[in-house]
């Protein structure tokens, strides 16, 4: 792996990547760095997340949206959309690591709309689409393969405002803390629980899940 030398925090977040697996470019690196750059910037004024410190940022940002990656399958042009993405986790750290996917992030909050859309020309990312919607009224040409969020809602309730938005054979990618057993007992009868990942973040200490969910009738 390539690594960025030229941001103070090019070693913490090429340490996680490997940590993780993951061989991304020295552009992709500094790409995700230019993220954190921006969302430290924006935050001062906007109040994004309550995480302030650029270096705490890396894992609780960067390398959380990445750990999920290796467990996605999306192939080539992949359509992901990310439900209530907020400052755009996971959306635009999977956008930067696979530009072969096209991300969609999604989000009824103006400001944050507003932010995702300067990431998008600053950094830009042509295969991501910033949404300003609410996810029960979103109607697009097509479904999605994968649908994601990062602490958006319940498992069920997430589950219920996206359904009409899963292409055929697609699957939820919810990213939890603990373990979800409450919600997943309270899943409608129609969704599976395909796999749960347990997920290892690189300086992060609270627990990480990746719950994959389908539709019972789908084809696989």
């Amino acid at each position: 792996m390539t690594v960025v030398t030229t941001h103070p925090l090019a070693d913490a977040l090429a340490a996680g990547l490997a940590e993780l697996g993951l061989a991304l470019s020295s552009d992709q690196q500094h790409t995700l760095l230019a993220y954190v750059d921006l969302l430290a910037k924006w935050n001062k004024t906007y109040s994004l997340t309550a995480i302030r410190e650029p270096e705490r940022m890396v894992p609780h940002h960067l390398l959380d949206s990445l750990a999920p990656l290796p467990r996605l399958s999306g192939e080539a042009g992949c359509r992901v959309l990310d439900v209530g993405s907020g400052f755009g986790t996971p959306g635009i750290p999977l956008a930067i690591a696979r530009p072969d996917w096209q991300l969609f992030l999604l989000d009824s909050n103006h400001k944050k709309t507003t932010f995702l859309r300067q990431v998008v020309v600053d950094l830009q990312l042509p295969n991501v689409t910033v949404l300003t919607e609410r996810v029960e009224a979103y109607r697009p040409e097509a479904g999605f393969q994968i649908i994601t969020s990062r602490a958006f809602a319940d498992l069920g309730e997430f589950v219920k405002l996206t359904r009409h938005l899963l292409a055929p054979g697609g699957e939820w990618a919810a990213l939890k803390g603990v373990y979800p057993y409450e919600e997943i007992a309270q899943l409608a009868v129609d969704i599976r629980v395909a796999s749960v990942d347990h997920l290892a973040v690189p300086g992060l200490e609270a627990e990480r899940h990746l719950v994959h969910l389908k539709m019972e009738n789908a084809a696989a």
